[in-house]
């Protein structure tokens, strides 16, 4: 398969400053990449442009005028716009009786209708490039978990925006790629290790099913699928029948992964907070 080089890439990123925001832009910037990074915190993302010689955008993936005008930017200071990474993304844990519309929508509004705004704010500059459309999706595109409702929509549902858009534009030379990693150490995830919820529903991701994996991995991997312009990347690698037969899998994952006890033991704990 031939790999791209991606020294001089114009490589755009949004959610730039977060935990795997930072590593992968830090190792593209290796790579000999030319970054148009974009987040929502300011002042972190100003440190990171002066560290990374990049491009430092203000964005709020809510809006598209914002990602709009920052596509715009990127491309007048670099002149092309080769690879865009829709990476910013959150969580939140709580069941449906006590959860609130307003939170579920944040999820949906930041996962699911940021990474379509970036895709499309990013379109007019992908299509001069033939360039190729990235997603960090997640392994709960394929396994829902309990008391994850908004988020596992939010993932699963990126997912199917990245199939169907890839039709769409493949005859404009470009490619589409979704990303699914497994748990990985990030400020994300420290929220959901410490939370106790989370600790009941994953035993603290320390081993089975939801054991976490290293950030390194994680970035290792989603660096090569870049280059190789992959269309699905699940990481790592030896979950990928899993993904790719989620519907099959699906019944013996909720009874290995998940007691029925424990989610009610995580609903009560969820209540007390």
């Amino acid at each position: 398969m031939n790999r791209i080089c991606l020294k001089n890439k114009v490589i755009a990123i949004t959610g730039s400053t977060g935990g795997l925001g930072q590593v992968l832009s830090l190792e593209l910037a290796k790579k000999g990449a030319l970054l148009a990074l974009m987040d929502i915190d300011s002042e972190k993302l100003k440190l990171q442009a002066r560290e990374l010689s990049g491009l430092a955008l203000e964005v709020d993936v809510t809006s598209l005028d914002s990602i709009e005008a920052a596509m715009a930017k990127a491309n007048d200071h670099f002149g092309k716009i080769d690879i865009i990474i829709a990476n910013a993304g959150i969580t939140k844990m709580a069941p449906m009786i006590s959860s609130s519309e307003k939170d579920f929508s944040q999820v949906i509004d930041i996962n699911l209708n940021g990474p379509w705004r970036t895709f499309k704010a990013a379109l007019p500059y992908i299509s001069e490039s033939s360039g190729y459309m990235a997603a960090i999706c997640s392994m709960a595109s394929f396994v829902h978990c309990p008391l994850q409702a908004s988020y596992a929509a939010s993932k699963a549902g990126l997912h199917a925006v990245c199939n169907s858009v890839r039709m769409e534009v493949k005859h404009l030379g470009i490619d589409v790629g979704s990303y699914h990693p497994t748990f990985f150490p990030s400020p994300l995830m420290d929220g959901v290790t410490s939370d106790p919820v989370g600790n009941k529903l994953w035993g603290g991701n320390k081993e089975g099913p939801w054991k976490m994996i290293t950030i390194e991995e994680v970035v290792s991997d989603i660096i090569s699928g870049i280059e190789e312009r992959a269309e699905l990347v699940v990481i790592p690698k030896r979950k990928t029948l899993v993904a790719k037969a989620s519907g099959f899998f699906r019944r013996y994952i909720e009874r290995r992964g998940f007691k029925g006890s424990e989610i009610q033991e995580a609903i009560s704990l969820s209540q007390r907070s």
